[in-house]
């Protein structure tokens, strides 16, 4: 049982290493040969898990194969325009000026229900509202509505607006971010001197502290137990 027990962790963490390695991105967001290399990934490691005669070499040795398959195939991709092309396609244009092209529908097995469902999901119930649709190589469809239907930003309306950074974290489950503090020139005493200005006293009180680049500080207490 124990043996069963380590084998598993072990292919477990071995997985993850790789998946990390692999990059970020989600299943949906997957090129097809990276959705390939995952999904062998995952039977490779499940036949040395649940048989115990055989050597964990036989899961390692294609995990790590594939592994150096999808890192080359992806600098590859990088460096050479030509083989990204040959190994992921290109985009492909579904609706242009209004119009659904249907022959690169046909050519891309994409349905009309498929197209009205990814309309849908963005918040297009009407094609008429589409200027160009493009269908991605992972699958996705990227929408550019019709000039009239987009939604007005302060550049139409000619406004100034002022710089919006990224808020920093404080504190996180009652836990002071110190190097985040540091990052941006405040000290925990400073911190905390604003946490009583609020009537709190105990840090380890409050669920999330954030300060954006205007210097406004938004905090949540923890719910009572």
């Amino acid at each position: 049982m124990l043996i069963i027990f380590f084998r598993t962790l072990f292919l477990y963490l071995l997985v993850v290493i790789v998946t990390r390695l692999m990059g970020k991105r989600q299943i949906g967001q997957l090129q097809p040969y990276e959705f390939v290399i995952t999904i062998m990934i995952a039977d490779l490691v499940a036949i040395p898990m649940q048989d115990r005669g055989l050597s964990l070499l036989n899961g390692v040795i294609p995990v790590l194969t594939l592994l150096l398959a999808q890192v080359t195939f992806s600098f590859l991709s990088i460096k050479s325009q030509k083989f990204r092309r040959t190994l992921c396609g290109k985009p492909s244009v579904i609706i242009e000026n209004g119009i659904i092209n249907w022959d690169e529908m046909q050519l891309n097995l994409y349905h009309l229900n498929d197209l009205l469902e990814q309309l849908r999901s963005q918040g297009f119930f009407n094609l008429s509202d589409v200027e160009f649709a493009l269908l991605e190589t992972n699958g996705t469809l990227t929408i550019l509505p019709k000039s009239q239907k987009r939604p007005v930003t302060p550049e139409d309306l000619k406004l100034k607006t002022n710089y919006e950074g990224l808020p920093t974290s404080l504190i996180l489950d009652g836990q002071i971010e110190a190097k985040s503090l540091a990052r941006i020139g405040l000290s925990e005493e400073w911190l905390l001197d604003e946490l009583k200005k609020r009537g709190i006293k105990d840090p380890r009180t409050v669920l999330i502290a954030m300060i954006d680049t205007q210097g406004r500080l938004f905090y949540q207490i923890k719910p009572a137990p």
